[in-house]
C-alpha cells in the first residue's frame, strides 16, 4: 500500500458519496445512475479517493467490483457521514416548533409493511405538511448516529441518551388460512405439525428457534416447507395458504383473516418506541413519537 500523496486532493463528501454509492450498487454504472452523474465522473472520484487514502478500494473481476480491506474499513465512516448529512437535512426541514417537516421512522419489515401504514393515516391527515420517511430493516439503525429520528423496536434499547417507551407486548401464535386447514386438517398438538402439514419458517435467521424450543417445539430447518427471511414474503406466503406459520395475533385479523391453530402455544414480543433525547424538543418528532406510542399500544392490546 502506498503512502498518501501530499499533492492529493482533500477528502470531500463528493468523494465519499461516490464511494458509498459504488459500495451499495456494486458497480460504477449503478452508482452513476443513483447519483445522476456520468460514469467517468464516478470513476474519477473513486480514483481521487484512492489517492487520498493511499490504496486501492476495489478490485475488478468478471462479476464486477470487489471491495478491498481498505474499502471495508472506510465504509462505516462514509455511512456515518451520510447519516449525519441526512439528519441535518431533516433537522432543518422546518422550525423545531412546527408540525411540518421530515421525520424518519425505522422499524422491521413486517411492522413497516403491514402494521404502521394504517396507523399513519390519521397522523398525515391531521398534519398534512408532515413528511414521513419509512426505513424498513430488521437490523437496528443507530439513533445515536441519527440514522433515524424514531424507531419501533422489539427489544429494550440499551444505548444511553435515548428516550424509550414500552407500549406492551404483541402476542404471536400459529396461523393458517381456512382453505389450508379445510384441505389438510387442523393440528391438535405440536407433534401434528410434523405429520402431514407444511410449515413456514426462516431461511438463515435462526433467532426464533429458542422461542419455539421453549414452547416445546423442537423444529429444525429441514422441517419447513418454505423458508424465507423476508417478512413480506413470509406473510404473503402465509396468507396465500401455503402452510402454517407464526404471525402476530392482531395482524392475523386480516384481510384475509387467518385462523389460529394450537392456541395454547403462544409467544410475545415487547414493543418499544424510541427516539433520541435531543429530538424531544422537536414538535414534529414528538407528534410522530406520541402517535406511534398510542397507536401501537392499541394494536398490541387488540390481540
Amino acid at each position: 500500500m502506498k503512502l498518501p500523496s501530499t499533492a492529493a486532493a482533500p477528502l470531500s463528501w463528493d468523494l465519499l458519496g461516490a464511494f458509498l454509492a459504488v459500495m451499495r450498487a456494486g458497480s460504477l454504472s449503478g452508482a452513476s445512475r443513483s447519483l445522476g452523474v456520468a460514469q467517468p465522473t464516478v470513476r474519477r472520484q473513486i480514483e481521487t479517493l484512492e489517492e487520498v487514502l493511499g490504496g486501492a478500494l476495489f478490485t475488478r473481476s468478471q462479476t464486477g467490483l470487489t471491495p478491498t480491506e481498505m474499502a471495508v474499513t472506510t465504509l462505516p465512516y462514509a455511512e456515518s457521514m451520510a447519516g449525519a448529512a441526512e439528519a441535518l437535512v431533516r433537522s432543518t426541514s422546518a422550525p423545531s416548533d412546527a408540525d411540518r417537516g421530515t421525520v424518519r421512522v425505522t422499524c422491521s419489515e413486517v411492522v413497516g409493511g403491514a402494521v404502521l401504514p394504517p396507523m399513519l393515516v390519521s397522523l398525515c391527515r391531521a398534519h398534512p405538511q408532515l413528511q414521513i420517511e419509512l426505513s424498513l430493516s430488521n437490523a437496528n439503525e443507530d439513533l445515536l448516529r441519527r440514522d433515524a429520528d424514531v424507531a419501533v423496536r422489539m427489544a429494550q434499547p440499551t444505548q444511553g441518551a435515548l428516550v424509550a417507551k414500552r407500549v406492551g407486548a404483541v402476542k404471536l401464535g400459529f396461523f393458517a388460512t381456512e382453505a389450508y386447514l379445510a384441505d389438510r386438517g387442523v393440528p391438535r398438538s405440536g407433534g401434528d405439525l410434523l405429520r402431514g402439514h407444511a410449515l413456514l419458517g426462516r431461511d438463515r435467521d435462526t433467532s426464533f428457534f429458542p422461542a419455539l424450543a421453549a414452547a416445546g417445539l423442537s423444529l429444525k430447518r429441514k422441517d419447513f416447507a418454505l423458508r424465507t427471511d423476508n417478512d413480506a414474503a413470509y406473510l404473503a406466503s402465509l396468507r396465500a395458504g401455503i402452510g402454517i406459520g407464526v404471525c402476530q395475533v392482531p395482524l392475523a385479523a386480516g384481510p384475509p383473516r387467518l385462523q389460529r391453530v394450537l392456541p395454547k402455544v403462544s409467544f410475545e414480543l415487547p414493543v418499544w418506541v424510541v427516539t433520541h433525547e435531543n429530538l424531544r424538543a422537536s414538535r414534529r418528532v414528538s407528534l410522530v413519537f406520541e402517535h406511534l406510542v398510542d397507536s401501537l399500544g392499541a394494536y398490541v392490546r387488540s390481540g
